[in-house]
């Protein structure tokens, strides 16, 4: 069996039997992938902890025909300690691993653009630096970006005309003019419409400042958006703990 070694997230840890796991990994050259860690779920095992949620890793693996099998691991971060002492960093940090899972549908299909935001995404959560419900919205953005779903949040994205323009339809992908407005069009304020631009852009001065129901507006547009292009919405969005919005 051909062996492989990559930098990777764990993304999600299944029990297997009475002392194994299956874990689903987001990998920098690999893509998604599921693996076998065989006896990690034994007192004695030492790679156990290193096979958790959140936890960036050094992992060689054997490749087999559905599932591959973990033989090593070298820890690199592990962030899922620094998150699971605050509740609204940990269910932000949920989200943004179940946004790569959905992110990445085909296993073995290499995407270092969506690994190297959720790195990104998930140092920033550790780091405390932004308000963690800003941070998600920041890469849910991105990530669909990457998946080539960027909204526009400046021109209209149905005719290219330029803004500011107040409308914005979910269907037509972002901003639109009143020529090309749909029945049913949000209408969010000018200040939700900025905020929404900073987050994708990554301008933080902007969005560190932003309002309370700026942040709300902008995050139910945001949930949306992402609901309507993965076809169903995330498990754990709704579990978010946005209080600091």
């Amino acid at each position: 069996m051909p062996l492989y070694r990559d930098e990777a997230i764990v993304l999600r840890a299944q029990k297997l039997g009475e002392a194994d796991r299956i874990v689903t990994l987001l990998t920098r050259s690999h893509g998604r992938v599921r693996g076998v860690a065989r006896g990690v779920r034994k007192t004695t095992s030492r790679i156990g902890a290193r096979l958790e949620p959140f936890s960036h890793v050094d992992v060689q693996l054997y490749e087999g025909r559905s599932l591959d099998t973990v033989t090593q691991v070298e820890s690199i971060a592990a962030h899922g300690a620094s998150l699971s002492s605050d509740y609204p960093r940990w269910t932000a940090g949920t989200a943004m691993l179940e946004t790569a899972e959905r992110m990445t549908p085909e296993e073995r299909e290499p995407s270092i653009p969506q690994f190297a935001l959720l790195v990104s995404g998930l140092r920033s959560l550790v780091s405390g630096d932004h308000d963690p419900g800003l941070i998600l919205d920041a890469y849910l953005l991105r990530s669909l970006a990457i998946a080539g779903w960027s909204p526009s949040f400046e021109d209209c994205a149905r005719c290219g005309a330029p803004g500011p323009h107040r409308a914005f339809s979910i269907q037509t992908g972002g901003v639109v003019c009143g020529n090309c407005r749909p029945p049913g069009s949000a209408a969010p304020s000018p200040a939700t419409i900025a905020l929404l631009g900073a987050l994708l852009s990554g301008d933080w001065p902007v969005a560190d400042v932003s309002e309370p129901r700026d942040r709300r507006d902008a995050s139910g547009l945001v949930a949306a958006f992402l609901q309507w292009h993965l076809e169903r919405g995330l498990r754990s969005l709704p579990f978010v703990d946005r209080s600091g919005g």
